[in-house]
């Protein structure tokens, strides 16, 4: 296995970690390490696919395995923005439907064949999420740890969460009908 295809098994692995540490509410500061664990996850993303390029390691083990791996990252960590309150289940949803269509789509083209691997919206929409998930970690930690749930920040911090989230929702919509509409020659057949 090489370098790149061992940075996408690490990112699977680090989502365990994530999870304990995200519900782990005895550890003082809990959130923050969640957010630490979350962040590394997300920069084997970045750190996987140019070592790919550069050294010439693309294999179909990577184009299939990298985007699995950031969907099971993104997805764990949008489900568990629910039960703390900071999204709505329809948001995750929205998020989820999109994963499991573009999932269902490359499992269709793999079965003709053919690997499917992630576009440029895909990758945009990817960042976009693990920006926000990131900054809803930093969120619940600040107002967690340091009160300022009904201080002078409380109204920026929630317009930030609200851009965040309508971007996050553009950019899932948008690139998931992307993937459908470049990829509708896989249903000709149908």
């Amino acid at each position: 296995m090489n370098l790149a295809n061992k940075l996408t098994v690490v990112r699977v692995a680090l989502i365990p970690v994530f999870l304990f540490f995200f519900f782990a509410s005895f550890i003082p500061w809990h959130y923050l390490w969640a957010f630490v664990v979350f962040s590394a996850a997300s920069v084997t993303d970045t750190l996987d696919g140019q070592i790919a390029r550069k050294r010439g390691l693309v294999t179909d083990f990577g184009k299939l395995m990298d985007p699995l791996a950031d969907k099971l990252l993104v997805m764990s960590a949008v489900v568990c923005l629910i039960p703390v309150g900071i999204v709505h289940a329809v948001v995750v949803i929205v998020i989820l439907a999109r994963e499991f269509v573009v999932t269902a789509i490359r499992q269709i083209a793999a079965a003709n064949g053919t690997v499917i691997a992630a576009d440029k919206w895909g990758k945009i929409k990817t960042v976009f999420q693990m920006i926000w998930l990131g900054y809803e970690m930093l969120y619940l930690f600040v107002t967690a740890n340091l009160g300022l749930q009904m201080g002078a920040l409380a109204l920026p911090l929630a317009v930030i969460h609200y851009i965040l989230l309508a971007g996050v929702l553009v950019f899932t919509v948008f690139s998931g009908l992307n993937y459908l509409i470049g990829n509708r020659a896989l249903f000709s057949d149908m």
